[in-house]
């Protein structure tokens, strides 16, 4: 039998897990504090190119990009989205995080400024590719509420090369800086990327291992964007972490009954665009009919 094949439930579990679950729990209540809501859905406000990446549009500046940002954020709000997630997605070829310069944390800043000054919602930030210190910078600076890390704990290769472990520089400098309360949500076996090299661990292991890098929520993603996980690799990660998780890719109106019930929040972007293609804008009726859903389904809970 592979180490795989071994059920998570009949490794033993040390004191250590023990004493971080107790320690942990204080953030599910602050899970639930900043969405207000049971399985919050978080939708995604992907950025036009920023200055610096080859795309940019510099005769239309800072102001194309804000503009865009506003009326994408305003169809999630109207559309009754619980939650906004912030991200420089077409600053493509994406860096890794050493490369990405200030220029890129200033942006993005600019953005979720302007964001949070003109909705009430729940705001967090991703940069990529795993630009986690920029994020958190930017998260700080805007008093936003949580950011993405691609890669908290092990790592993996990526088409920009190889991406490592942002958990303990990341979780230092957010103790330097006073920021505990900004939430970080860690993927692990995200998509994306290549994970041979994490080929002899299990998934329930690499999810734990956010939580070990002190992960204030688990994402678990299909194998690409549009994407979703399956049930099984759910199952297990539910039993494998004492922390929030929240599917990261893939879910959509057809399969929202089947795997919403099973955790505790959603991060969702392609779903809520034109014809659901990624590089449209965000559609209001497709966000309200996706949420009218979830509020059927949070109404059982």
């Amino acid at each position: 039998m592979t180490r795989d094949a071994i059920p998570y439930t009949t490794r033993g579990k040390t004191e250590t897990k023990k004493n971080m679950e107790n320690e942990r729990a204080d953030w599910k209540a602050r899970f639930r504090e900043v969405f207000k809501t049971a399985r919050p859905i978080i939708g995604m406000v992907h950025l036009k190119p920023l200055p610096g990446a080859p795309r940019y549009d510099a005769a239309g500046g800072m102001k194309k990009i804000v503009d865009s940002a506003l009326y994408d954020a305003e169809q999630l709000v109207e559309g009754g989205i619980d939650a906004i997630q912030i991200e420089n997605q077409w600053d493509r070829p994406w860096q890794k995080p050493e490369e990405i310069g200030p220029e890129t944390t200033a942006a993005v800043a600019a953005v979720a400024a302007r964001l949070k000054a003109a909705f009430r919602s729940p705001m967090g930030v991703t940069v990529h590719l795993n630009g986690v210190m920029q994020a958190l910078a930017a998260a700080v600076a805007t008093e936003c509420s949580f950011i993405r890390a691609f890669e908290l704990a092990n790592a993996y290769i990526a088409n920009a090369g190889i991406v490592e472990a942002a958990g303990p520089r990341l979780m230092r400098y957010r103790a330097a800086l006073g920021a505990e309360k900004i939430m970080v949500f860690g993927d692990f076996h995200v998509k994306h990327g290549s994970h041979l090299i994490t080929s002899d661990r299990s998934i329930a292991e690499q999810a734990e291992d956010v939580e070990t890098a002190l992960g204030d929520a688990v994402i678990i993603t299909g194998i690409k964007t549009g994407t979703p996980p399956g049930k099984d690799d759910i199952s297990m990660i539910k039993k494998a972490v004492s922390l929030p998780v929240l599917i990261g890719s893939g879910l959509s109106a057809g399969n929202l009954k089947e795997l919403l019930p099973m955790v505790d929040g959603a991060v969702a972007g392609s779903s809520f665009k034109v014809d659901g293609v990624l590089s449209n804008p965000v559609d209001r009726a497709r966000v309200k009919a996706f949420m009218e859903k979830v509020r059927e389904i949070r109404g059982k809970d």
